[in-house]
């Protein structure tokens, strides 16, 4: 008997379904977008503190910066919709042109500067073009995610419509861009973390630079070459690599001759007679002049002491405030020893304290064979102390524990501006002066020019008078032929720049009646000063007076150029 044939259904086998591309992809997305974040926010704080440092004043360069960009990123997340066909390709692109822009603009903006003496359009047009390209990157990874699934097949049922995807599929856009959100902030967190405290302080403003702009290019297109190539035909495949790579040469290129471009752009800015250029932890400081001459201090590119006539400054600044007791005497600033010199000049004076943030600038002051001479090796004198702090939380800590008052404190600073200095010219800072003055001591406070900026000055004197002083205004006029008379010049000789053609200083007492202009009976012989000329500098300033100023405090600093 032949027993019938029983066909047997085919036996079902389980196939392991495919890893979900967002499983494959997510991770290297979410590094890439980490890394590319970190190195745009160091772009940012690279335009920020390289604008402050040529341009000045601060709070304004980072207001143009980060206002620019932000505006610039809305703009390049509406661009890059034209791209989301290709966005493989865009986004390959779009982070090479990033890492060119990026890494070559503190070379492009200092250049500008040292050769042109104008940065300003450039750093508008740096942020505008660097935000743009920013703002393309997030749209762009969110097309590659989200067009994952029909390139790769992932398997798996349908879901059913209007139910929502699950945590981890493909399809939940909410949660990719809570990811993709989520290492954009945290890169931007290590990016921000990283420039003041690695990049900056080892590589310096424009290796840094170089060198953010290399990872940034090798990132971007490590990501599209390897984890998205099929997005990309062997045309956009080479034009990718092709843009990386020359991106990639001209970032080595410039990094093995930017000690060389800074050396050239520095005598653009100072001419050929640099004889020391040095980056201390707080500022660049350069001496210029001949072995026989006297020299000149520029800090971030901004002359400071100029060695041919600096003594009618410090003479103005120092010798009126020493009209009466002068044993104790506080300086705050005056790093460079020139007012210190003058202080010493007069036999009853017991000890000196100078209250200097930058101790590069000390150590230069007392090395410098030029610059000690020029400042009578003023700090080899034993009777000169020198604090190297904040002068804000030096007098704050001080005020209440100083055994000893000090009969003069000398504000040499300078000009007053929206700047880091701006607190001390502010109404708490006066403040706590007073807490250090002995009675009847004495206040003299450089404000700036009162030709050229006469709301600046006035609005000093104002601050002093909110602080409980009465004021006594005296300017000082700088005649030497070219030389600037303020010791605070942006810019260099020549570049189209109006230089102030005076110095205004505040004399300060504690009360209401204003201190007596003159000059101590046991003065030294002065070069530029006469009590003749006190009573015309009195009535010069007076000449400029604005009145109903409001005074400067921390929280509305009203300083402005």
């Amino acid at each position: 008997m032949i027993e019938p044939t029983v066909t047997l259904p085919p036996t079902r086998v389980r196939r392991r379904p495919p890893p979900r591309p967002r499983d494959t992809v997510r991770w290297p997305v979410l590094m890439v977008v980490f890394v590319c974040a970190a190195c745009g926010l160091v772009y940012e704080l690279e335009l920020v503190a390289l604008a402050s440092y040529l341009i000045g004043d601060s709070v304004t360069q980072a207001s143009v910066v980060l206002s620019v960009m932000v505006f610039a990123m809305g703009l390049g997340s509406l661009l890059a919709k034209r791209l989301r066909c290709r966005a493989a390709v865009g986004f390959g692109l779009v982070e090479g042109a990033l890492a060119l822009f990026g890494g070559t603009s503190a070379l492009v903006l200092y250049a500008c500067f040292a050769w042109l003496g104008e940065a300003r359009w450039v750093l508008v047009a740096f942020s505008l073009g660097i935000g743009v390209l920013i703002g393309a990157e997030i749209p762009l990874l969110m097309s590659l995610i989200q067009r994952a699934p029909e390139r790769s097949g992932a398997g798996g049922r349908p879901r059913r419509a209007g139910r929502p995807a699950p945590p981890g599929d493909p399809d939940d856009a909410a949660g990719t861009v809570a990811d993709l959100f989520a290492a954009d902030y945290v890169g931007a967190l290590v990016g921000g973390l990283a420039f003041p405290f690695l990049l900056l302080p080892w590589l310096g403003q424009l290796t840094g630079a170089l060198v953010t702009g290399a990872v940034n290019a090798v990132a971007g297109a490590a990501l599209v070459l390897w984890f998205f190539r099929r997005d990309l035909t062997a045309r956009t495949r080479a034009l990718v690599v092709g843009v990386n790579l020359a991106v990639l040469g001209v970032l080595a290129t410039a990094t093995v001759l930017v000690d060389d471009f800074e050396e050239a752009a520095r005598r653009a800015v100072y001419g050929e007679r640099v004889r020391v250029a040095v980056h201390t932890d707080l500022q660049e400081v350069v001496v210029t002049g001949g072995r026989e001459g006297p020299p000149d201090l520029y800090l971030d590119g901004r002359l400071r002491v100029a060695g041919a006539d600096e003594y009618r400054y410090h003479e103005a600044l120092v010798h009126p405030a020493m009209k009466g007791p002068h044993a104790r005497v506080l300086i705050v600033g005056g790093g460079d020893g020139l007012a210190a010199r003058e202080v010493l000049r007069y036999p009853g004076v017991r000890s000196v304290t100078v209250v200097e943030l930058d101790a590069g600038v000390v150590q230069l002051a007392r090395t410098d064979p030029a610059l000690a001479a020029l400042n009578g090796q003023s700090f080899r004198d034993p009777r000169v102390g020198v604090v190297h702090a904040d002068a804000f939380d030096w007098l704050r800590r001080a005020s209440g524990h100083v055994q000893e008052r000090y009969d003069v404190v000398i504000s040499d600073l300078p000009d007053p501006g929206i700047t880091p200095s701006a607190k001390l010219y502010a109404q708490e800072f006066y403040g706590l002066a007073a807490g250090v003055l002995a009675d009847g001591g004495r206040l003299v406070v450089h404000a700036g020019t009162t030709t050229d900026r006469p709301r600046t000055y006035w609005t000093a004197d104002a601050t002093l008078r909110a602080a409980g002083y009465a004021t006594r205004p005296y300017s000082a006029e700088g005649r030497t032929p070219g030389f600037a008379a303020g010791p605070d010049r942006a810019g260099r000789a020549g570049a189209g720049r109006h230089e102030p053609d005076d110095w205004g200083f505040l004399l300060a007492v504690r009360g209401h009646r204003p201190p007596v202009l003159g000059l101590a009976a046991d003065a030294p012989p002065l070069r530029s000063l006469a009590p003749g000329d006190l009573a015309a500098a009195a009535r010069r300033a007076e000449r400029t007076r604005l009145t109903g100023l409001p005074p400067s405090t921390l929280v509305h600093p009203r300083y402005g150029h």
